[in-house]
């Protein structure tokens, strides 16, 4: 039987923290797990290696065991790996060593027992983790020296959340709120809070299936609709404004229709030139993690008039007028 460096596994230090070592395990989870790669034995067994490593090292009691236990396990190894029955028991290689948890520093104590099934993790594990050598308790209880079972309160099985797609349109992301969803043929109240965007996950504790304590979470994870009219950058809302010649030439005021439908009077400055931006503070998107709103930011476009004969006669002497400079100098 190998020793299982766990730590080496999540890819953190021995000092690392719990917040550490659980954000190593999530991120490892994400990139390796089934759904994401199917059909890849080497992505799956780098997932049930993190799935155990973190049942070990995210638990303080059990972590305190694992870190005695590889102080001692050249021992163990030097012993030819003798694990028959309860490596604890008399007579066992770890004879006397007391697991991290158990009562009186003495054989007899409580042994740690997982709760879930350990059939997909390795030797290691079942033989020092979840009482697979020993035959004592299942899920639900402990064991002691005289192999009874003792009852005790049932741990959930840390298992990966269910995830599932859930597009909203952009009014929806600026407004927040409820919205029913159908999930797995099951209808849910969702909260969507206003702001998220594309990429957003919002978990559900318990609702992604599975018995009891042991039910997976659900995560949604938010596709913000494309808009017909406003693209949307964090916060920031862009459109485009039509205008006419005349307007763009000589100044006006114009409405303009925020994403809410909130109508508002912009002011075009004479002599606007085709593209010019024009920021409206405050008629962006809400930000996610709250403070003021964006910002909406308007594309001027100006519509040139089609110009019949009499409106080409009218144009000549005009814009003979202006003495309009090259645009174009030197090219």
């Amino acid at each position: 039987m190998d020793y299982k460096d766990y730590y080496a596994i999540l890819g953190v230090p021995r000092t690392a923290s719990t917040g550490e070592i659980r954000k190593a395990f999530r991120a490892l989870a994400r990139k390796h797990h089934p759904d994401r790669n199917p059909g890849d034995a080497e992505a799956e067994r780098r997932f049930k290696e993190a799935n155990e490593a973190n049942e070990v090292l995210a638990e303080p009691a059990k972590r305190k065991q694992y870190d005695e236990l590889g102080a001692h396990w050249q021992e163990y190894a030097r012993m030819g790996g003798r694990a028959a029955g309860d490596p604890f028991a008399p007579g066992g290689p770890f004879a006397g060593f007391r697991p991290a948890g158990a009562g009186g520093g003495a054989p007899g104590g409580v042994r740690f027992e997982f709760a879930g099934d350990p059939g997909g993790f390795s030797d290691f594990f079942r033989t020092f983790f979840a009482g697979a050598a020993s035959g004592a308790a299942g899920p639900g209880g402990v064991s002691s020296a005289d192999g009874h079972r003792r009852a005790g309160p049932r741990r959930p099985v840390a298992l990966p959340p269910v995830e599932a797609a859930v597009r909203v349109t952009l009014e929806d992301a600026a407004a927040g709120g409820t919205r029913l969803i159908e999930v797995d043929g099951r209808r849910l109240e969702v909260a969507i809070p206003a702001g998220v965007e594309s990429g957003s996950r919002i978990r559900l504790r318990g609702q992604g299936g599975g018995p009891g304590v042991d039910a997976r979470d659900l995560v949604l994870v938010v596709a913000v609709r494309p808009h017909p009219v406003f693209a949307r950058d964090g916060a920031t809302l862009t459109r485009d404004l039509p205008v006419t010649l005349g307007e763009a030439l000589l100044g006006a005021e114009v409405p303009v229709a925020t994403l809410g439908g909130k109508r508002l009077l912009l002011k075009i400055p004479a002599g606007t030139q085709p593209g010019r931006v024009i920021r409206l503070a405050g008629q962006g998107m809400p930000r996610l993690k709250g403070g003021d709103r964006g910002d909406l930011l308007v594309r001027v476009r100006v519509v040139l008039p089609a110009l019949d004969e009499r409106g080409r006669a009218a144009a000549t002497p005009f814009l003979d007028a202006i003495h309009e400079p090259d645009p174009r100098p030197g090219s």
